[in-house]
């Protein structure tokens, strides 16, 4: 059969045309062992115009932590040193062009995206310490801020109202990892606040090999553990090896910990590619792997879907670059969205993930990602209905 060459050209450009709007709403693939095709999912569409572009020529950098108040207004924090930008986006600051500079650590958007308020970062003389590396961002009840941060020396919280002014300090900066301590943390990867109990659960975390939770209003220490439940051990192997037997320990780092409405804690232990689940009093529940051949980890940061039973979870997994959803009561995976790359729906270094009142989902990427999007709940659909992923077209040059 003979096909002219304006033929395939036509064809070829048809299929790309295909490509990019398949890009632009975020690949989705459901997972070959999620079985009812009936059930009915949360549905989601990349918003690409959230948030809006940002005052001062500012640019964000790896973007590290995103939390939701109240209000629904979304607060990130994002780090990066002066050299970590290209020269010709350091302008303002070099004099060598019009844009760009760094945007304070902390940022706060409205709920349409607008910036309302930025601030943060080290200061002479002050108070507090800023972490070597923040990492991490929660908001109370009451709207203070938390951050924690995984430089090598910082093992300390820092609180703050929410428009930037210092409150305290828990723990005792400068400190190396010591998974039993009471005075310190070390290198805290994310925290959530429970109001209801008036608690704070820490993830302790690039250093320390443990879940801690803390008295909200004090930040005095009430408890911690460790996998399934067991004292930290610090010295204790905690090799990870596919379908071999799970460590007995977190393998650092322990990057989340967060509480669902009917008093469970739900664990990353991103190193080991798994979620633990425990009560309140760190008796162990169950875990679920997720994508256990991820060897640089899976499970980076988790969100429970809004409705009452919190029957999904969202779980940004920076490795693989993709958000899973999963069945919360079982762990089961039952679809992704998301893959590799740069577009609006695409992610580069998935890194945190939260759910605002309305159902809708934030996410953050690190690395060379930079940026926090937003993806609209769009109701819910039967599993089945769910678009599988597809192979990008691929052309054979001679």
């Amino acid at each position: 059969m003979n096909i002219n060459r304006s033929t395939l050209i036509i064809a070829l450009v048809a299929v790309l045309a295909l490509a990019v709007l398949f890009i632009g709403q975020g690949r989705m693939e459901q997972a070959p062992q999620a079985a009812n095709s009936d059930q009915l999912v949360p549905h989601f569409e990349v918003d690409p115009f959230w948030p809006q572009p940002l005052p001062n020529q500012w640019l964000l950098g790896r973007t590290i932590g995103v939390a939701v108040d109240a209000r629904d207004h979304v607060y990130i924090v994002h780090r990066d040193s002066p050299d970590m930008f290209m020269s010709q986006e350091l302008g303002l600051d070099r004099g060598v062009a019009s844009c760009c500079t760094a945007a304070p650590p902390i940022l706060e958007f409205d709920p349409d995206g607008n910036l309302v308020n930025a601030w943060g970062g080290p200061v002479e003389n002050g108070d507090y310490e800023w972490p070597e590396s923040n990492h991490g961002i929660e908001v109370a009840a009451n709207g203070d801020v938390w951050i924690g941060g995984n430089g090598s020396t910082d093992s300390h919280i820092l609180v703050f109202t929410r428009e930037g002014d210092y409150i305290r300090t828990i723990g005792e900066p400068g400190n190396l990892p010591d998974s039993n301590s009471t005075a310190h943390f070390s290198r805290v990867a994310e925290i959530a606040i429970d109001a209801a109990n008036n608690e704070a659960w820490i993830a302790d975390g690039y250093g320390n090999r443990r879940v801690v939770v803390l008295d909200a209003s004090t930040g005095e220490f009430k408890n911690f553990w460790g996998a399934y439940g067991n004292q930290p051990d610090d010295e204790a192997d905690n090799t990870y090896i596919p379908g071999e037997p799970l460590p007995q320990q977190f393998r650092p780092p322990v990057h989340c910990a967060e509480p669902s409405a009917d008093e469970l804690i739900y664990v990353c232990d991103r190193g080991a590619d798994r979620i633990q689940v425990f009560q309140r009093d760190g008796t162990f529940v169950k875990e679920g792997l997720v994508a256990p051949a991820t060897l640089s980890g899976s499970t980076w940061d988790i969100s429970f879907s809004h409705d009452p039973e919190q029957e999904f979870i969202y779980l940004a997994d920076g490795s693989n670059m993709l958000v899973h959803v999963l069945d919360r009561d079982s762990l089961e995976v039952l679809y992704t969205f998301g893959d590799g790359g740069r577009q609006p729906g695409l992610f580069f270094g998935t890194h945190s993930i939260v759910t605002d009142s309305a159902g809708d989902v934030y996410t953050t990427e690190t690395y060379e990602g930079k940026r926090v999007q937003k993806f609209l709940h769009r109701g819910m659909i039967p599993l089945g209905d769910i678009r599988p992923g597809a192979p990008w077209p691929t052309t054979e040059i001679n």
